[in-house]
């Protein structure tokens, strides 16, 4: 649950309200009704308004602005990438780190007795 006086921005308007998508607000009281479909009243300085909203239609401006700052960081590094023409690093950022994963479990791959085999079986069963 988001605190009172958070600064948000409006992500979407499931209700058709006519809210100004986009735009920032305020978080100025909860809907404590159970029988709304809203949890929030928020208050839209551009728009001089207050509007009724579900939690799915807000963000808190800091994680927007956390993930635009990752995917910006993810672009410069695969521009780095091919600038470079450095594979494994594209693979890495395109994988999402998964290529070490990979490269791992190939390494790995020697013949088993039947004893360890059945062994590792059981291990993967129990978890």
């Amino acid at each position: 649950m988001l605190k009172l006086g958070e600064k948000i921005v409006i992500v979407e308007d499931r209700f058709e309200q006519n809210m100004p998508v986009g735009e920032y607000g305020f978080i100025i009281a909860y809907d404590r009704n159970n029988d709304s479909a809203f949890d929030y009243i928020i208050r839209v300085p551009k728009a001089n308004r207050q509007f009724y909203v579900p939690a799915t239609d807000i963000e808190l401006e800091v994680t927007l602005l956390q993930l635009e700052a990752e995917r910006i960081e993810r672009e410069a590094l695969i521009d780095y990438a091919l600038a470079t023409r450095n594979e494994e690093l594209f693979k890495r950022i395109m994988n999402g780190g998964e290529v070490e994963a990979v490269e791992e479990e190939e390494s790995s791959s020697e013949p088993l007795t039947p004893e360890a085999f059945i062994k590792q079986v059981n291990l993967k069963a129990w978890i």
